[in-house]
């Protein structure tokens, strides 16, 4: 257990950043060196694996409630996962938030947890200590254009534009919307993913060619680019990668490979010159999916009501939609839901509090395992990509399985199996009318869809 902790200590977890501003990178790191030690003593042994059973588990009917803990812990956050294995890049948006909420909350340890393990409590010197860290490392890697009443907030506004090739903005929008990607040339990458639709087609799962159907629910398109992965189970690495997949899916779009996709496009003269325009080696599906990739970076929904308010219009909330988003963090929604695009940070498990799954009931859905189907590792069973809320009105029904219907149900089993809260009427009242104002635009039009009824 040592072990660990010294590689999370040690100079390898001080340099889990970014490369930033010389000044601010320091800062960070400064910040952290003076709570490393905090993180080792009083929170690493129940966030890492590896640990070693402290010498009164062994006390009678204490192994048992010290080992849940463990495991609780593990599931909640894994520290050694999250800081230890990212010496590339900054500490994750969902852990700076996790770590806020569960100091300004005053919930970690729990307090039967606190009992048994004598010492574990944070002091008033060390829970600043962690926050400011927290506030650190979040303005230097994560924030964008927020006011300064704003700036330190878990969401953050929405970018107005990425830097991308027009060319093949050009070609891949042309591309995305072509129906020749599938095997019957009958749907198109834009049939799953329809912006007059929020970026979904609002069905509980999608269509494919020959009236198949999956089993998980198609996520919106737009700002899909920040997703730190792409596919609920994150069995994509990026856009690109994402955007190879439905063509070649045998129930989805069911090209049998990228040269028959090829060979359908090729007789296109005019497309065929201007791919060729684009890229000079001409058609590959490498090339394909780069160019679809480029113009999903386009597809942002800045300028919602709430980016206003974040960036300092005050006017541009009212006070229960205000006292919504309080609500939102008060309730951990923002501890997952976290960053530019509200959300596609992190994994998270669905049955983290209590088992969703059971009291769902039904035939279990092969995309009930999440992230367990791309790893084949026990520890992702039931385990998800958490989907942006952005234009949330808009895009749905909800979660992977498309079960729910209104915003006020997905809030309610949030609260109840990610959070392990429940969520009165009222408060949910107040958090769907927060997560309306997430509705963004789109070419400086508002997002096209049919907004949910409550």
């Amino acid at each position: 257990m040592r072990k660990v902790f010294a590689a999370v200590t040690g100079v390898g977890f001080l340099l889990a950043c970014a490369p930033v501003m010389a000044q601010d990178l320091g800062d960070v790191k400064s910040k952290f060196a003076s709570v490393s030690g905090i993180v080792q003593e009083k929170c690493m042994a129940c966030h890492t694996k590896g640990y070693d059973l402290p010498f009164y588990a062994k006390v009678p009917g204490i192994r048992s409630i010290i080992e849940k803990d463990y495991n609780d812990g593990l599931r909640a956050m894994n520290l050694n996962q999250e800081l230890v294995q990212s010496k590339d890049k900054p500490v994750g948006e969902t852990v700076l938030a996790k770590m806020e909420w569960v100091i300004n909350n005053d919930t970690m340890p729990p307090a039967k947890f606190a009992v048994v393990h004598w010492g574990s409590r944070l002091s008033d010197k060390e829970k600043k200590q962690i926050l400011d860290w927290v506030a650190t490392t979040r303005k230097a890697h994560y924030a964008t254009d927020a006011a300064p009443a704003h700036a330190n907030e878990p969401l953050q506004p929405l970018p107005r534009k990425l830097a991308v090739n027009k060319a093949k903005v050009d070609l891949g929008k042309t591309l995305f919307n072509d129906k020749r990607l599938s095997a019957d040339s009958s749907l198109a990458c834009s049939g799953c993913h329809a912006l007059d639709k929020g970026g979904t087609d609002n069905s509980r799962f999608s269509e494919g060619i020959r009236k198949q159907f999956g089993d998980v629910n198609a996520p919106t398109v737009f700002n899909a680019a920040f997703n730190f992965v792409q596919f609920w189970d994150g069995r994509a690495a990026d856009l690109q990668e994402q955007a190879g997949g439905p063509p070649l899916n045998p129930i989805e779009m069911g090209s049998k490979d990228w040269d028959e996709i090829v060979a359908r496009l090729a007789q296109d003269e005019a497309l065929t010159a201007q791919f060729k325009a684009v890229y000079p080696d001409g058609w590959s599906g490498k090339n394909i999916t780069d160019a679809i990739a480029e113009y999903e970076k386009t597809l942002l929904s800045p300028n919602s009501r709430f980016d206003k308010w974040l960036r300092g219009d005050k006017t541009a909330l009212s006070s229960e939609e205000v006292k919504g988003y309080e609500r939102f963090k008060a309730y951990r929604c923002s501890s997952c839901h976290v960053g530019k695009s509200v959300g596609g940070q992190s994994y998270e498990y669905m049955d983290l509090k209590k088992d969703y799954f059971a009291d769902r009931g039904g035939e279990a859905l092969g995309s009930d395992k999440g992230r367990f189907n791309a790893t084949k590792q026990a520890d992702d069973m039931h385990r998800f990509k958490v989907p942006n809320l952005r234009n949330v009105e808009l895009t749905h029904p909800y979660l992977h399985d498309g079960t729910v219907t209104t915003l006020d149900d997905a809030v309610r089993i949030m609260g109840t199996y990610c959070s392990g809260l429940d969520v009165p009427e009222s408060d949910r009242a107040l958090i769907v009318a927060f997560l309306r104002t997430l509705t963004g635009e789109h070419e400086g039009k508002p997002v096209q869809g049919t907004a949910v009824a409550r």
